[in-house]
């Protein structure tokens, strides 16, 4: 499934991963923790000028072509002023402009919503979250994002050709195999039907991935309560490692092309907001496309189940 190269460095070693199934590329450093890049976060109220702070969000946003927004509980949808997709929805999750901790009842309906914005769109739909403007929040105010193109985006597509590859090659699914496989490693967090696990070739810090039992955004909506369930552990797992930013992905097929991929949803803890304009992401992530990975996704895996 994936392949790890150690090589000595100083006192410690350094890990080179590949995943077989893409090439896609990592090293992983556990020694650079002692850098201590993260602050305590601090939430702060101020929502001078936020246009998601009630009762602004209903003048200062868009609405869709029939003249409404999407209202579900606490959250607000509405298409996105500032589109980058062909379709690009948004959903203010709480009324709330400062948000430290999510109930249940707020993310499910932000999910349902997203889900209700999104259906019936032709193309490759996929439901996205920045958590905190280090986490590449544009607002600080908590809000989903929904986008469909015609063609995947690019990290998308090299599993969805990888996968359909391996599914005329091996005539079973490549995520049916991962989950086999990784059941029994120090990987492995929690979940029957949605599966979540430490990344073996992390793309990002912490990362952790939930394969669905779906494939197109019309079969998810009766695993919305089950997949937000595993969010809300998996944002509580990185609280208590003491990092509050995040982004999430979840990555959605077309129905025109089901053989062999899965949904899946990628999470990554990225660090605090802070003064000094520090950053998770440098030339390595950004310009090389192989980031440096602090925690081996084994410890986090570990650490996970003695938690329990």
């Amino acid at each position: 499934m994936f392949s790890t190269r150690v090589v000595p460095v100083g006192s410690s070693t350094l890990q080179f991963r590949e995943e077989q199934l893409t090439g896609l590329r990592c090293r992983i450093s556990p020694d650079r923790t002692r850098r201590n890049l993260d602050d305590p976060v601090t939430y702060t109220d101020n929502n001078t000028g936020c246009p998601f702070c009630p009762p602004e969000v209903f003048d200062a946003t868009p609405v869709f072509p029939g003249g409404n927004r999407i209202l579900v509980g606490e959250s607000v949808t509405f298409p996105n002023l500032y589109p980058f997709a062909t379709y690009h929805t948004v959903t203010v999750i709480t009324s709330e402009h400062a948000v430290n901790r999510f109930s249940r009842r707020q993310l499910l309906d932000a999910f349902h919503a997203q889900y209700q914005s999104l259906e019936g769109q032709e193309g490759y739909a996929s439901i996205n979250w920045n958590y905190l403007p280090s986490a590449g929040a544009s607002l600080s105010h908590p809000h989903l994002q929904g986008m469909v193109d015609p063609v995947p985006t690019r990290i998308a597509e090299l599993y969805m050709n990888a996968t359909e590859e391996y599914y005329t090659r091996q005539g079973h699914l490549y995520q049916e195999d991962w989950i086999l496989h990784e059941r029994d490693t120090p990987r492995f967090l929690f979940g029957e039907e949605i599966c979540w696990m430490a990344h073996a070739v992390p793309l990002g810090e912490r990362e952790v991935r939930a394969h669905l039992p779906v494939t197109t955004l019309g079969e998810f909506e009766p695993y919305i309560d089950l997949f937000v369930d595993g969010v809300m552990k998996i944002i509580g797992m990185y609280r208590q490692l003491g990092t509050h930013a995040f982004n999430l992905a979840v990555f959605f097929g077309n129905h025109t092309r089901k053989l062999g991929f899965k949904a899946t949803c990628s999470m990554i803890s990225r660090i605090n907001p802070n003064t000094q304009s520090l950053s998770d992401s440098a030339f390595m992530e950004r310009l090389h496309l192989e980031p440096v990975i602090l925690t081996l996704p084994e410890e986090l895996g570990t650490w996970y189940r003695n938690q329990k």
